[in-house]
């Protein structure tokens, strides 16, 4: 299981906890640890890799607990105007590559871990929502907001 996991999980780790390679280490085998504690309660049937990042997701929202980060960042989630503007990026792909990784470390946290999520893991909207513990329309309207964030921080790229 490790073998299989542990890159994905500190990839995940490396993004949400601010880039510090020790510190996603250290969680990616806190993953494991609390795996095997809870291995009794693994309901069999369920996706291990759901299960994984569920207990991975935990971690970062005891993480950002412990930092008093969360509230502040869950409060600003409505205070971000959604724009249903469409923009059209023409630009080299690095400059892009660079100015979307600038966008994504600006996120919220909550916002850039399903982010991260669905689209760097490529986990289904139901796997995200069953890690997260909040219901698929939530995960699918803060999905959305997300994209729309991104797409009015990149309004500079388009092509006018």
């Amino acid at each position: 299981m490790y073998r299989r996991y542990a890159r994905r999980l500190k990839g995940f780790f490396f993004l949400q906890l601010g880039g510090d390679e020790e510190l996603a280490a250290d969680a990616t085998h806190d993953v494991f640890l609390r795996a095997y504690e809870a291995r009794s309660r693994y309901q069999e049937g369920r996706s291990v890799s759901t299960w994984l990042f569920t207990i991975a997701y935990n971690i970062c929202r005891n993480h950002y607990r412990s930092n008093a980060y969360e509230a502040q960042l869950l409060a600003t989630l409505d205070a971000e105007p959604i724009s249903e503007q469409q923009i059209e990026v023409q630009l080299d792909q690095s400059t892009l590559d660079e100015a979307l990784a600038q966008v994504l470390a600006e996120l919220p946290a909550p916002l850039h871990q399903l982010f991260s999520l669905h689209y760097q893991e490529e986990l289904t909207i139901p796997q995200v929502a069953e890690i997260v513990g909040i219901p698929e329309g939530t995960v699918k309207s803060r999905l959305h907001k997300t994209m729309n964030i991104i797409r009015k921080k990149l309004n500079k790229y388009e092509n006018k």
